[in-house]
């Protein structure tokens, strides 16, 4: 695990500039560091060093220099390609992973691509034809970004190391607030830096003579058999689940694994069998983890470390916690998954997390909505549009939101998990809305894309391409790295998800159960409780902090910030604040989204 950044130019790279942008995210690999340059490009790494401690050394080439790779991630089938290659006459210098990467495009040129197992974003540089050859893995774990201006080509792991290159212009791309206030996060490949791309998940890019493409190599598909039973289901899943968890251990140093009360990360943590695992919580029982992670970890005999979070270094933590996201992230338990990270790293180097299972197996409670109170939907629309803006108009209690929801077809309202802010609260509440990109313009075609599929599956197929890769991977990746410690999620492997995509619709949700054939696959290893248990992610109190004068006056304080007027009309903002203080809306997410924005602009914009 481990950071990468460069760039190629038409002038000769200068090193102090490869370094500064290196120094920029040394938090990403502490261990070492090494640099490439020639007279058109230059890589630069930052090691974390997992396996092959001492021969793992990168950039690295192959035997005559003609190829050059940096690095981050794991592949977790490197032994076997290897094998592969070794039988081909390719010569090993170490035996490291990245170096099956460099010998694999030598053999199979961008075909390696779907043989690889694992996680990862990579560069090649090809300097006897000058061409850059880089990839995202099938589901987004590694992120990757890439800048482009005149007679400049710049990548990395993360933005803010093309900060430090003087030809990188820093400019905020406010068309991507309006979709942020709607997602939490910033959704698909444009960024809030101008001109700055996140190369999606399973692509690749060729930057060669100044000219750039770009294409998806891999497509997840749903494919359900209806052919075998539950009990066959849970079978496969539990096989290939032993399979993955496996392959997610191989290291060189020790792992460890993360520990919610929650379902996937202790099957996980009682498939894997580590030493130690660790968990956070908050001295409220209500948000508390930490005792059911002590149960369950001797349940199995570990040993776990629980640590509390107090909401003086929460709050505390949020500038340097946005700085880390690189792009601004509303997502409350981002913090609370700060804090298990540095936990953890002040005792191991690679974590297990259980990433990926809801999107894989229909875990998530919005996946049940198809089939409650469905005789609404045959209501015509006209109708159920009338009640909805009318509904959209009321204080949020018991119901409100099902009316402003069903007032319009699933199609033409499902953006995943969050939903915040509608198009009409955003007219009111930015100074300059604009509406030219919808949120349903991002979330559609990947909506429609499952051809004559049932609701649920099309719902898992849009949070695989937007909630996962925007949110969920994007706080595991950048928290974990913010600690310098390496994050694995086995559930998001390419074989899990040769499993899961076969499992029918009633084996993953209904109107009473989420991940139904994963937790009884889960119920041969952990007990009842567990496996049934409600999924809670990670529960924060930050509804209740905004309710305390303590915290509300803090968020007050940026609301009225200059820069705040720049964006937002701030007695809009008050009024949120004020209502959520007086119970009369539970306004905390939308507060907490303009929020966690104004730090983040602060953290890049003001301050920097």
């Amino acid at each position: 695990m481990c950071g990468i950044t460069g760039f190629t130019s038409v002038t000769p790279p200068q090193p102090d500039v490869l370094t500064a942008m290196m120094d920029a995210i040394a938090h990403r690999g502490p261990d070492g560091s090494g640099q490439y340059l020639d007279d058109t490009a230059a890589l630069g790494h930052r090691r974390l060093s997992i396996i092959d401690l001492e021969g793992g050394k990168q950039p690295m080439e192959n035997e005559d220099g003609s190829i050059v790779c940096v690095f981050n991630g794991e592949i977790y089938n490197y032994q076997h390609l290897r094998e592969e290659l070794l039988a081909a006459g390719h010569t090993f210098a170490t035996h490291s992973d990245t170096e099956v990467l460099v010998h694999g495009y030598e053999q199979w040129g961008e075909e390696m691509l779907p043989r690889l197992r694992g996680m990862f974003s990579f560069a090649i540089w090809n300097k006897a034809e000058k061409k850059l050859f880089c990839a995202r893995d099938f589901f987004g774990i590694k992120p990757f970004y890439y800048y482009e201006a005149e007679g400049l080509f710049l990548f990395g792991s993360e933005i803010k190391s093309f900060l430090a290159h003087p030809g990188f212009e820093k400019k905020l791309n406010r068309s991507q607030l309006e979709l942020y206030l709607t997602f939490q996060y910033s959704p698909g490949e444009a960024t809030f830096f101008e001109g700055v791309k996140k190369l999606l998940p399973a692509h690749c890019l060729t930057w060669q003579d100044g000219k750039t493409t770009i294409r998806r190599y891999w497509q997840p598909e749903f494919e359900p058999d209806q052919a075998p039973t539950l009990e066959q289901w849970e079978e496969k899943i539990e096989a290939v689940m032993k399979d993955s968890v496996a392959a997610h251990k191989i290291s060189d140093v020790e792992v460890g694994s993360f520990l919610s009360s929650g379902v996937d990360s202790s099957y996980m943590a009682c498939l894997a069998q580590v030493d130690k695992t660790f968990t956070v919580g908050f001295a409220n029982k209500q948000y508390d983890e930490t005792e059911y992670a002590r149960e369950f970890s001797r349940h199995i005999g570990v040993k776990n470390t629980a640590y509390r979070i107090t909401p003086e270094e929460y709050w505390e933590n949020l500038p340097r916690i946005q700085y880390h996201m690189d792009e601004p992230l509303a997502d409350a338990a981002s913090v609370a998954l700060f804090f298990v990270n540095r936990e953890a790293a002040r005792q191991v180097k690679v974590c297990l997390s259980g990433e990926g299972a809801d999107e894989f197996f229909g875990g998530y409670n919005i996946y049940k909505e198809p089939f409650t109170v469905s005789w609404y939907d045959h209501i015509p629309l006209p109708i159920r549009r009338a009640v909805g803006a009318v509904a959209e108009l009321l204080p949020p209690v018991h119901g409100v939101n099902f009316l402003v929801r069903r007032s319009r077809p699933l199609s033409q309202r499902y953006i995943g998990n969050t939903n915040l802010f509608t198009e009409r609260q955003k007219k009111r509440l930015l100074r300059e809305y604009t509406g030219r990109i919808k949120p349903t313009d991002l979330s559609r075609p990947y909506f429609e894309h499952p051809r004559n599929a049932d609701a649920v599956t099309r719902m898992q197929f849009t949070d695989l391409h937007l909630w996962m890769v925007g949110d969920i991977l994007l706080k595991a990746d950048k928290m974990s790295m913010a600690n310098s410690l390496e994050l694995r999620v086995p559930f998001l492997d390419k074989e899990v998800f040769e499993v899961a995509r076969r499992i029918p619709t009633r084996y993953r949700a209904n109107a009473n159960a989420t991940k139904i054939a994963m937790r009884g696959a889960a119920l041969r290893s952990i007990p009842q409780k567990t496996a049934d248990k409600k999924k809670l992610g990670f529960p924060v109190p930050v509804r209740a902090w905004l309710r305390e004068e303590k915290y509300a006056a803090t968020v007050r304080e940026a609301f009225h910030a200059p820069y705040a007027a720049e964006f937002f009309n701030v007695p809009v903002l008050d009024r949120l604040l004020d209502d959520h203080m007086a119970g009369k809306r539970d306004n905390w997410r939308q507060i907490w989204c303009v929020f966690m924005f104004l730090v983040w602009y602060n953290e890049y914009f003001v301050k920097r």
